[in-house]
């Protein structure tokens, strides 16, 4: 496979401009909480996966996972002010926290919100229910650049002007942690393992995260993300204020990250549409990598497109019966500073499958992904089966 050309990736950005899921002007589990005039509101999802690799040579092991299972739960103090969390088993013995934040309701279009927070950049993040995508997992732009679910503590204000069309957020928040006994930031999937998650976070710079999503186009949705700011480290504890020596060698463990998002989403007489794109800078990664013998690269680049048709769009039926095929490319030394690129690192995925939905929070799915890289011409296969639910 050959380097995608400049041009091609600009022609890709115009098309996202004018492509975009399922639910074009819909709610996650928090939204519809939130929404909720009950005292004590609960809601969940579940994935429950079979994903076996598939090879002309030799015999591969399939996994059969129940990969999420997750409980929401709200509670409304007064008509101002509520309180969200979300928690989640993952294969069965992993326990976190994705979510636990304080809302308040200033006026229509103000809230303040402070806590546990889902950052709000592409669309997985925020809406990450699996009836509310096509395929078994989730994109893997989602996971090496995003990276999905990706939470800190932090506050900030959000709403909703709804005679301008737009929803806003606006956070100040905790950042990824890069060192820490070690340095934990790499190339292979780049901030992904810098996710805190809110567990005894180290907290040495503050970081912003924004989004503003417009839908005053029937069925449209575009939104567009930016989330600025600089790692945590470890290695500033306990230093004297007048030790510059151990002061730069903090200072080399620390990566200037700025991320920038587009997202769309569209649906029309049963053609449901996605794209995406995200693009991140990081500074100090020569040091870093110097430092800590990591091989981060110092531009991430990745996007994705997706479109499908509901077969069932003219029949008098909550169900949904959705074929799509969704092509990834997404590279995490898309540029680098004093190492090479590893173009094993620069990826290909297609997605192809179909989705029943039973009802509107029941879904069976069933697909075939192909994985490729720059570094080789042959694309690994493997199909996928799921249930997903939400309530």
């Amino acid at each position: 496979m050959k380097n995608s050309t400049m041009k091609m990736r600009w022609l890709l950005v115009l098309m996202l401009a004018g492509t975009s899921a399922f639910y074009a002007n819909g709610q996650n589990t928090a939204d519809k909480l939130l929404e909720s005039e009950d005292r004590l509101s609960i809601g969940g999802y579940a994935q429950i996966d079979y994903n076996q690799p598939l090879s002309s040579d030799v015999h591969q092991n399939g996994n059969m996972d129940i990969h999420r299972l997750v409980m929401m739960f709200a509670y409304r103090f007064n008509e101002r002010t509520q309180f969200v969390t979300e928690i989640e088993y993952e294969h069965v013995s992993e326990v976190y926290v994705e979510q636990a934040f304080l809302n308040y309701r200033i006026n229509p279009w103000l809230n303040f919100r402070g806590g546990l927070l889902l950052i709000p950049m592409g669309i997985i993040n925020e809406y990450h229910e699996p009836a509310t995508y096509n395929g078994v997992e989730r994109p893997n732009l989602d996971s090496k650049i995003v990276p999905s679910t990706w939470r800190e503590i932090g506050a900030g204000f959000t709403g909703n002007i709804q005679n301008l069309n737009l929803k806003y957020q606006l956070y100040v928040v905790n950042g990824f942690k890069s060192y820490d006994d070690g340095g934990i930031l790499r190339g292979s999937d780049a901030l992904r393992k810098g996710r805190q998650k809110g567990a005894e976070s180290i907290f040495t710079h503050p970081n912003l995260s924004a989004k503003f999503d417009y839908y005053g186009v029937p069925g449209l949705k575009l939104g567009l993300s930016a989330y600025l700011g600089e790692t945590q480290t470890s290695l500033y504890d306990g230093i004297a204020k007048d030790d510059v020596a151990m002061e730069a060698m903090a200072d080399s463990s620390v990566i200037g990250l700025n991320m920038v998002g587009f997202d769309a989403r569209y649906s029309t007489n049963g053609w449901v549409f996605k794209g995406q794109l995200n693009y991140a800078s990081l500074n100090n990664t020569d040091e870093y990598n110097a430092f800590t013998g990591k091989d981060l690269g110092s531009a991430l680049f990745g996007y994705y497109l997706e479109a499908g048709y509901d077969l069932l769009n003219q029949k008098d039926t909550e169900q949904k019966l959705v074929p799509f095929v969704r092509y990834e490319k997404y590279n995490t030394h898309q540029d680098v500073e004093g190492i090479a690129k590893n173009l094993a690192y620069d990826r290909t995925d297609i997605t192809a499958g179909i989705g029943w939905w039973m009802a509107p929070g029941a879904v069976l799915k069933a697909d075939m992904q192909w994985f490729g890289n720059e570094a080789t011409d042959d694309f690994d296969t493997q199909l996928n089966l799921g249930i997903g639910i939400w309530f």
